[in-house]
């Protein structure tokens, strides 16, 4: 069936923001890894994995749009199995961790956090009006910009308060909750691919 103007529109503007987010995520990857790495941030790397899954979820979602909605589906479900690298990451980094339990540099973990921040709420307002366009794709691309969002604001408090409580601790927390808010996500985007692929054939 052929499309609509508007849904040509749609398709094109939608194009356009899945590659602008594509773009800055994959710019703050290499900026977050290189600060991780160099303060020994566990929070910080596990964000720079997800930020690195955010481009490559948006690059998907551009090729994908022409797609039949069973193959979207799948294609959900694997963005579902992508999310949860962030997860495996952290758990390796935070085993490595334990053994030295030294804190990350506070100012560079907060100040790095508030730039994730502003690249993450920047992406999530880009994505906001299409969080519902072609299903479970979409999805994957807006949530994973709220998560960030949220996981950043929570990497800027772990940094003062190891300011004040000069401790592992704080990062190491916080690196558990980005992990669980990947699972969560991933949850939700595996059962809305699952419905859309049920829906494709009836």
């Amino acid at each position: 069936m052929a499309q609509s103007n508007d849904d040509v529109a749609e398709n094109a503007a939608l194009r356009r923001a899945v590659a602008v987010v594509a773009a800055a995520n994959l710019v703050y990857f290499c900026i977050e890894f290189t600060v991780a790495r160099h303060i020994g941030s566990v929070s910080l790397f596990a964000d720079s994995v997800d930020f690195f899954e955010d481009a490559a979820v948006n690059v998907l979602i551009a090729v994908a749009m022409g797609w039949s909605e069973r193959l979207r589906a799948r294609a959900g479900m694997a963005m579902a199995l992508i999310l949860l690298l962030p997860a495996t990451a952290f758990i390796w980094t935070a085993w490595q961790k334990f053994h030295t339990f030294a804190p990350p540099e506070p100012w560079l973990l907060s100040a790095t956090g508030l730039g994730a921040l502003a690249v993450n709420l920047g992406c999530a307002f880009l994505l906001a009006r299409f969080r519902h366009h072609k299903g479970s794709l979409t999805k994957a691309a807006f949530l994973s910009a709220r998560n960030d969002a949220i996981a950043n604001v929570a990497i800027m408090l772990a940094g003062a308060v190891t300011l004040v409580w000069h401790s592992a601790w704080p990062d190491l927390v916080v690196g558990f909750g980005i992990a669980w808010m990947n699972l969560d996500a991933a949850k939700e985007i595996w059962e809305t691919a699952r419905k859309e692929r049920q829906s494709a054939e009836v």
